[in-house]
């Protein structure tokens, strides 16, 4: 790209950056990607795995992981904006698993030491992961509601698991028999809204979920490598994806190509985490975004829902999670399926900007006031200090690049 946009020497520092990352073998290789007011730069870096000289391309194929989020978002604003789901209304009558809720009086009480629910759990609590269902932010066991839940195999809060697969169904009668943590409304917690989205969804369109994606939003916007499997034919294309080893620091295999748990279509297609993508997949999912609901003159979803879900949709008390998950909004807010940005605090992802990252070592944002989206794409888990710091340089150094 060569645009006044951009410094080009700023760029190449971005590109160094990245490349370190490459070098010290942190990462086997990446894609990132920067889009603004039009123009588009793509940078790929070493390889697709570590013992292979095969390399990173614009077209691999990426786990998104918590990227999924957002999209699950925007199809559930879909059934919204058709009258088939209704923000504030309660959930039951598609979700009856979950009516008539008990709450813990204490998050680290016994399990049957509940309260009744003030109210119904709503689509708007289950969009802004205010339900009272979430990730206990603690070490294991340390609540009995963890060990309750480790009973029921939903450890990892829905598939892709290959110790234990659930159908939507049964993960959901599975929750069902858990209290809430907290009551609906009061507080935020992380992750358990997406995968009950994704049922909800299927359930009001009556079609698969995985269906109603492919046929609402990737279809139309022409995300041909976005889903829930990889296909035989696109297999070359998939990254091997990595941990790593916590005493060595060595990276590990989790999931190669020719074994992966994404070969097959899964029993569970699940709204919180089980997509695959590229870079230029998820750029064409944040322009519809940036441009408020539109893609190539085509309108997806309104302006409005768009500018409701891009917002911060939480209230100071609800941003004081039961245990600690606030953390992970590092002091900012969320909106519906993804962070909201509500103040400057680094270089980059300005004030409005709508972002979240993927567990697997993916992040992208859509930034309305520098008309700017960016995606970086690894495969290394976040769960290493590589993700987030590797994140932190993307976005200083995209946004260190600009030019006027």
């Amino acid at each position: 790209m060569v645009s006044g946009e951009y410094s080009a020497d700023r760029l190449e520092r971005m590109d160094a950056v990245l490349a370190g990352y490459v070098e010290r073998q942190a990462v086997p290789g990446l894609v990132a990607l920067i889009h603004r007011r039009g123009e588009t730069r793509v940078t790929t870096l070493g390889t697709l795995a570590l013992d292979g000289d095969a390399p990173m391309q614009r077209d691999t194929l990426f786990r998104i992981a918590s990227m999924t989020k957002p999209i699950t978002a925007v199809a559930t604003m879909m059934l919204v904006e058709e009258c088939k789901l209704r923000l504030d209304d309660p959930v039951d009558e598609f979700l009856p698993e979950l009516a008539g809720r008990q709450v813990l009086k204490r998050i680290d009480g016994p399990v049957d030491d509940t309260v009744p629910a003030k109210r119904p759990i709503t689509t708007r609590d289950l969009l802004s992961f205010t339900a009272g269902y979430g990730l206990v932010i603690a070490p294991p066991d340390t609540y009995p509601i963890q060990a309750a839940v480790s009973a029921l195999g939903i450890v990892g809060y829905g598939p892709p698991d290959p110790a234990k697969l659930h159908t939507p169904d049964e993960w959901l009668a599975a929750l069902g028999t858990l209290p809430l943590f907290h009551q609906p409304g009061e507080g935020w917690m992380y992750n358990i809204g997406s995968y009950v989205l994704g049922i909800l969804v299927a359930r009001a369109a009556g079609q698969p979920f995985d269906a109603f994606l492919e046929e609402r939003i990737f279809d139309p916007l022409g995300m041909t490598d976005t889903g829930f499997h990889v296909q035989a034919d696109k297999r070359d294309r998939l990254a091997t994806s990595y941990a790593a080893n916590p005493e060595t620091g060595a990276l590990e295999p989790t999931d190669k190509p020719d074994s992966s748990r994404w070969n097959s279509p899964p029993v569970f297609p699940d709204g919180g985490g089980g997509l695959l993508s590229t870079v230029d997949d998820m750029l064409v999912f944040g322009r519809m975004l940036l441009d408020r609901g539109r893609y190539e003159g085509r309108r997806v979803l309104s302006r409005p829902a768009v500018e409701l879900m891009m917002s911060d949709r939480l209230t100071p008390e609800q941003k004081q999670a039961v245990d600690g998950t606030d953390l992970l909004l590092g002091g900012h807010g969320w909106g519906f399926g993804a962070q909201v940005i509500t103040h400057a605090d680094n270089i980059g992802l300005s004030p409005g900007t709508y972002a979240w990252s993927g567990g697997h070592g993916t992040t992208w944002w859509v930034d309305p006031r520098e008309e700017m989206i960016g995606v970086l794409m690894t495969q290394t888990a976040m769960t290493s200090a590589t993700g987030p710091t590797i994140f932190n340089d993307f976005w200083t150094t995209a946004y260190a690049a600009i030019d006027d």
